[in-house]
């Protein structure tokens, strides 16, 4: 039988196409699961509003449904409240680190002129000796770190709030 639990435990399987090992439940994009008579509308929120990922979603989202015979499914794509990187869950932090991406950390307000970029511990050997090297990592969503230690380069995903 399918009913609104069963919905939320399969977006576990569904996988960020940018960053695999996360499913969109770690991510906390998903926002809700509503039945509206013979159809389920799934909401989601992007990481940010021109995330190029959020079709791959919808449609992954979708097919995953239908590999469960649920196929009467609406995916709306919802911008207010905006994400925040506080949505994302413990696992998936953990996860973030152990994939190589170092998780977001408490950061300086943004709208301080001229604030230093936040110190960013390595996700290999958590070393706070690392530096910026860019602003955007491989997606707009990550920034671009080196350790000073280890001499590995790693992105870092962005504190958003």
């Amino acid at each position: 039988m399918v009913n609104k639990e069963r919905i939320w435990d399969l977006m576990e399987e569904v996988f960020d196409p940018e960053v695999p090992v996360l499913t969109i439940m770690d991510l906390g994009i998903v926002r809700d699961v509503v039945q509206i008579d013979d159809y389920w509308k799934i909401s989601i929120t992007p990481t940010y509003s021109g995330c190029p990922a959020m079709k791959t979603i919808e449609d992954d989202i979708i097919e995953k449904l239908g590999e469960y015979g649920i196929e009467n499914v609406s995916v709306e794509l919802v911008l207010s409240p905006a994400w925040t990187t506080d949505w994302l869950t413990e696992s998936g932090k953990k996860k973030l680190k152990e994939y190589g991406i170092a998780p977001p950390v408490d950061e300086v307000d943004k709208s301080v002129l001229f604030a230093d970029p936040p110190i960013v511990p390595c996700p290999r050997c958590d070393s706070k000796n690392t530096k910026m090297i860019s602003q955007f990592g491989s997606t707009a969503c990550k920034a671009h770190y080196q350790c000073q230690e280890c001499l590995e380069p790693f992105d870092y995903f962005k504190c958003l709030k």
